[in-house]
């Protein structure tokens, strides 16, 4: 086995991110000194409440399901406090406004190939050419050549000031060229992580082994056993019982059950909403989705269904992102509500976040007090996104984290809520969203960008398109015999080479 390599250095460039309430737990560095020590730990056995709905395709939803396990990277990641940092990039400089250079690590892939400049700008290339486009290339047009020995040049169609942080999105995970062979993309043991997925059994279980020629040490952790089990109670019991090590998602209704110092409390920047069909349907008018939020209470959800572990909508982006509250723009020209006696709307949501079917029973209860007649309908995320993605419901209620895709409170306005979004549940498309999301994203101050932000959120929550519900703060399980699992704000990372049992 060839010698692993350690980097340390700071990354240069642009570290543009948002400051969050909380940090990482022990575990995050790469290495760990004990590591030898620990070199045939016991593997580690993981409750995900998310079954891969895409057959883990790094394009779609499942990309954070590989990253969560450690099984893939991008050139950059997201520290604790959000920016950019460096991972098979070891550093950058911005050449100019459209164009910058990575430093690549001396680093593997898991089937034993280099990561090379030309594969990474493989990896890159595919991702642009992907349907649907990944969430972090949303609006984003951009280029990768190998630059020589161990360099990367990306340039960009446009100014990409937080480009940095783009590529610690998930779903812009580097894989060795063997992934491409077919016309799917696979992850099985080709990505860079602490630890290689080695087996899927459908929906129901994954295995990987530890990757012992990673860039950052060999993992504690001989590998993990990871099951996909949807219902969070379920979850609850596994990690009881002793059959789990670690449970992510769990209900707040199980939290007071279990063992002393078990529950993990974690501030994140996930917003739970009520996404309207802006396109068809009831709420294509305005004033009809003036009268769905005028009845919505965000305060009975907080304290009644989240138990506390939430704070009340307030809008797009929540208290995790320390600097939101103070720059928070209000809305303006909404139109008044129309009277919605005997109208019918569909209200769909999914079971994997255990709350989000008691959320969706309190909202029906609220607006057919407000005269709408509301059918309900919740399944598995996996069996209700592409019908959501289809406009195929007069209202969705999601749990999203923000800053999952890029980091960057710009880059999650253009894929959810405006007209070429890749992500819009509310099938939003209004110009002048468009035109304010487009001028927040030409600022590369970080500051002026977070104000531009703000006022991008105040234009889109004046059409009534999303409802902002609660502020989550997750529940991660985790067993007093286990170490090192990150409580990551992010929700990206949840093992790495310090974790262990």
């Amino acid at each position: 086995m060839r010698s692993v390599r350690r980097h340390h250095r700071l990354a240069a460039g642009l570290l543009l991110a948002p400051l969050l309430t909380g940090c990482f737990a022990a575990g995050e560095g790469a290495g760990d000194s004990s590591a030898k020590a620990s070199a045939d730990g016991r593997r580690l056995r993981i409750a995900l409440a998310f079954p891969p709905a895409e057959n883990l395709s790094p394009y779609g939803a499942d990309a954070t399901i590989l990253s969560r396990l450690g099984v893939t990277e991008g050139l950059t990641r997201l520290d604790g406090n959000g920016s950019a940092a460096p991972a098979l990039a070891e550093s950058w400089t911005r050449e100019n406004d459209r164009t910058w250079l990575f430093t690549l690590r001396d680093a593997r892939f898991q089937d034993g190939t280099a990561v090379t400049p030309a594969a990474v700008a493989n990896s890159l290339t595919r991702a642009t050419k992907a349907s649907p486009l990944p969430s972090a290339l949303a609006g984003v047009e951009l280029t990768a050549k190998a630059a020589g020995d161990r360099r990367v040049r990306i340039t960009t169609a446009e100014p990409d000031p937080v480009l940095p942080l783009r590529l610690a999105g998930p779903s812009l995970a580097v894989l060795a060229p063997k992934a491409y062979a077919k016309t799917t993309v696979n992850p099985v043991s080709t990505a860079t992580g602490p630890f290689e997925l080695t087996k899927v059994t459908g929906s129901t279980s994954a295995a990987l082994d530890r990757f012992d020629d990673y860039w950052g040490g060999r993992a504690q952790a001989s590998g993990i056993d990871a099951k996909f089990i949807a219902d969070g109670t379920a979850r609850a019991n596994a990690l009881r019982t002793g059959e789990e090590d670690i449970a992510e998602a769990l209900p707040v209704s199980q939290a007071a059950s279990l063992k002393k110092g078990t529950a993990r409390e974690i501030g994140t920047a996930r917003t739970t909403s009520l996404l309207l069909n802006t396109r068809s349907g009831a709420f294509a008018d305005p004033k009809v989705r003036a009268a769905a939020r005028a009845a919505v209470d965000t305060s009975v959800l907080a304290k009644n269904v989240y138990e506390g572990y939430a704070d009340p909508g307030q809008g797009i982006f929540g208290p995790a992102l320390t600097w939101a509250k103070s720059k928070r723009v209000a809305p303006t020209g909404r139109p008044a509500a129309a009277d919605v006696k005997g109208t019918t709307i569909t209200l769909a949501t999914y079971d994997n976040r255990p709350e989000l079917p008691e959320v969706a029973q309190v909202l029906q209860q609220q607006l057919e007090k407000a005269g709408f007649t509301v059918k309900l309908t919740v399944r598995e995320y996996s069996r209700i996104e592409s019908d959501a993605l289809a406009g195929k419901f007069d209202a969705f209620i999601s749990a999203r984290n923000t800053m999952l895709d890029t980091g960057d409170p710009v880059s999650i306005l253009s894929s959810d809520y405006t007209c070429d979004g890749t992500y819009n549940l509310s099938r939003l498309c209004d110009k002048a969203v468009d035109k304010a999301v487009g001028a927040a994203d030409a600022i590369a101050d970080p500051e002026k960008r977070q104000d531009a932000a703000m006022a991008a959120e105040a234009r889109i929550l004046s059409t009534d398109a999303v409802v902002p519900l609660v502020h989550q703060r997750n529940i991660l399980g985790v067993a007093p015999s286990v170490q090192g699992a990150l409580l990551d704000p992010y929700e990206r990372t949840l093992v790495a080479t310090g974790t262990r049992r």
